[in-house]
């Protein structure tokens, strides 16, 4: 020892460090193991210091597992290690100490919020420096790896099995893309466009057969503003690039387009304006009408309508879609009464001209013949399918009234004078005349219920047709046609023709009004003037009154004619005569046949008559409108006449006239240019060559 120290070498410090309890990883140190023989890379300790000081990663500093021979104790020192107490593994002489068990080695169970690890041996230098510590859950990380990368490996065979096939499609028509069984898959639009033009024009174009009313018809789609729109139909069908349904979609089925088509409404609305004249047809109401005074039944019938507007949609939907037959939708209209009701009508109608009617006044009473009756009687369906009798007691009374009331007591139409050759306005005024609308009751009351052929007239006051503002505001102001027919005076005839010139002088037409002689004048008779006058019946001249009332009816169709009036019935003679213009001429008789035309104009129409020895005239004033030529043809498909030789009382001889065919032309003119022609044929019979002799026997040539 030097001064007072022990003499002794110095003890080895790493004797000191007690050895570990567990046994040695490889590569590390043994404590055993003399300073001099370390492994290489590993840091020299200073004496006395055990490398578990160091934590299990080996780092200083840190504190090495709780209850370790190399704990720190109380403030943070570590207490001495006396080398040479009793039981310390470096004591000399004493073997080494049996490694005893390790309790908290053990598996523990890990914690939740923090992972478990496994703690190294103390004086384990830990993993290599960058490395990771091993755990126990390396391999099912290494699990986990292997399933993303085979999620990784599905995406993208995903992928491609999508974008191969969408990139091959896009820009095009996708495959299974049909248009009415023609496929454009796998064309452009373009391309496609093409085809369908190719393979649909004969559809589009072919005349389609449509069906109303159990009867066909066609119809070309062309004229009914039908038409294939190629563009509209491609346009439902993707071209772009196509998402994952449509590829599959086009992978695995067919898509199936509908044809588009455009509609013109305007000629589409036409057509089927077209379709509907030829498919309507009007309801037929039962009615009764009269041959003379013979009642005849009309059947009732149902009526159709073509539904326009459904029928252009259902016409529309079927162009370029299945082929076959259209039904079109059809409306059924019932008649308002049933034919039994018509029938009983019928047997009505019978009773109530079984004879005539008397009217009484007072003391003033006159005679309505079964013809009048008939010319003014009709039948209408009532609210229960019935059918009621209905009585024109104006009509009727018309050409009676004079004989009920006193003339003086008559009311008076306004009407026009001719002054200077301007028409001047003649006042009209109220007066008396027969109550109609309850003369109409009481005649369909007795018609219906039989009885007593006498009805009891009241009177009434009664205005004009016409009040003086109306008549002013008619736009009668100048002479828009003249006719003049001749004949020779004076016979019977003439007394007729000057007669109802007189009654037709100053009547007005209205706008819209439909004038009828039969209804004007009604049944000719001796009370008002008319005479006795040979007239054609059945081909031969007879003797009755009112003959020679053809003359003014010819007269005044001439002026209707030259007015451009609307012609509405005249029927030609059987025969020519040649006091007429051949082929504008006409007949009448009472009831049948009558003669009528429209005013169809804006303006009234003035009838002023005159009459001198040698003729009369018909001459109308209004507001001119046309100016009208007639052009006629040659006469063609002559016959030629018989002659006969009669004798008898009842014989009126009768100068022969061949037959033949004349064809006439009213040319309508405004402003010097034709606005339009209308054509009348007249055929007329033969007229026979009658001699009339004392006795004998008669003798036809």
């Amino acid at each position: 020892m030097r001064n007072g120290a022990s003499t002794d070498p110095p003890t080895d410090p790493f004797a000191a460090v007690p050895l570990p309890s567990h046994p040695v990883p490889p590569g590390a140190r043994d404590p055993a193991q003399p300073p001099g023989n370390r492994p290489k890379g590993r840091s020299k300790l200073p004496p006395g210091v055990s490398p578990d000081i160091f934590g299990p990663t080996g780092s200083p500093g840190l504190l090495g597992p709780a209850g370790s021979p190399g704990a720190r104790g109380a403030g943070g020192r570590q207490g001495p290690v006396n080398p040479g107490s009793p039981g310390s593994p470096g004591s000399p002489g004493l073997p080494p100490p049996t490694p005893k068990p390790e309790p908290w080695r053990m598996a523990a169970p890990q914690d939740k919020a923090a992972p478990s690890r496994q703690e190294p041996a103390p004086g384990d230098a830990g993993p290599p420096r960058g490395g990771s510590p091993r755990t126990e859950g390396a391999p099912a990380r290494r699990g986990g790896r292997g399933l993303l990368l085979a999620l990784l490996l599905l995406l993208v065979l995903g992928c491609l099995a999508y974008g191969i096939p969408a990139i091959v499609m896009a820009g095009k028509m996708l495959p299974g893309t049909n248009v009415r069984g023609v496929d454009i898959g796998g064309l452009t639009a373009t391309e496609a466009a093409e085809r369908l033009r190719d393979k649909l024009a004969a559809p589009a174009t072919s005349a389609m057969t449509l069906r109303a009313a159990g009867k066909e018809y066609t119809l070309d789609p062309e004229e009914a503003g039908l038409e294939f729109d190629v563009v509209a139909t491609i346009d439902q069908a993707p071209s772009d690039f196509p998402s994952p349904g449509e590829v599959w979609r086009a992978l695995t089925g067919t898509n199936d387009l509908n044809p588009k088509i455009s509609v013109d409404p305007e000629l589409m609305k036409n057509a089927v304006k077209g379709l509907a004249r030829r498919i309507d047809l009007k309801v037929r109401d039962g009615e009764v009408t009269f041959k003379g005074t013979r009642p005849v039944a009309v059947v009732p019938r149902d009526g159709r309508r073509l539904e326009q507007e459904a029928a252009a949609d259902a016409i529309a939907k079927a162009f370029l879609g299945s082929p076959g037959v259209v039904d079109l939708p059809v409306s059924v209209i019932k008649p308002k009464a049933t034919p039994e009701a018509v029938e009983q009508a019928r047997t009505e109608a019978t009773k109530a001209l079984s004879g005539p009617v008397t009217l009484v006044r007072g003391d003033k009473q006159v005679r309505m013949t079964a013809e009048t009756l008939a010319a003014h009687l009709s039948y209408e369906p009532g609210p229960e399918g019935e059918m009621r009798p209905v009585f024109d007691a104006r009509g009727a009374v018309a050409d009676l009234e004079n004989g009920l009331v006193d003339p003086d007591l008559a009311p008076r139409e306004p009407t026009f004078e001719i002054v200077g050759d301007k028409p001047k306005l003649v006042p009209g005024h109220k007066g008396q005349g027969v109550d109609t609308g309850k003369l109409a009751d009481d005649m369909a009351a007795m018609l219906a219920e039989g009885g007593e052929r006498t009805v009891q007239v009241t009177l009434t006051t009664v205005e004009p047709r016409l009040s003086e503002a109306q008549a002013r505001a008619l736009g009668i102001k100048e002479k828009i046609s003249e006719f003049t027919t001749p004949y020779v005076c004076c016979p019977p005839r003439v007394t007729n023709i000057r007669t109802l010139a007189k009654i037709m002088d100053g009547y007005i037409v209205k706008p819209g009004e439909t004038f009828s002689l039969n209804g004007v004048i009604g049944e000719r008779d001796t009370a008002r003037g008319f005479v006795p006058a040979p007239m054609i019946q059945g081909g031969r001249l007879i003797d009755s009154v009112g003959g020679g009332i053809s003359q003014f009816v010819t007269t005044m169709y001439n002026a209707v004619f030259f007015g451009g009036l609307e012609d509405v019935q005249h029927v030609p003679h059987e025969f020519y005569i040649s006091r007429y213009p051949a082929g504008r001429e006409s007949t009448v008789s009472w009831p049948e046949p009558d003669f009528r035309w429209r005013n169809d104009s804006k303006y009234g129409v003035l009838v002023k008559t005159s009459y001198t020895a040698s003729g009369v005239t018909v001459a109308f004033w209004s507001t001119k409108r046309y100016d009208i030529e007639s052009i006629s043809s040659e006469r063609y498909n002559l016959t030629p006449f018989k002659s006969v030789t009669e004798s008898g009382p009842g014989c009126i001889p009768m100068e022969g006239q061949q037959g033949f065919t004349i064809d006439v032309w009213r040319i309508f003119k405004q402003g010097g240019e034709e606005i339009k022609r209308v054509k009348q044929t007249t055929v007329y019979r033969p007229e026979l060559n009658l001699k009339c002799v004392a006795g004998g026997t008669p003798q036809t040539e």
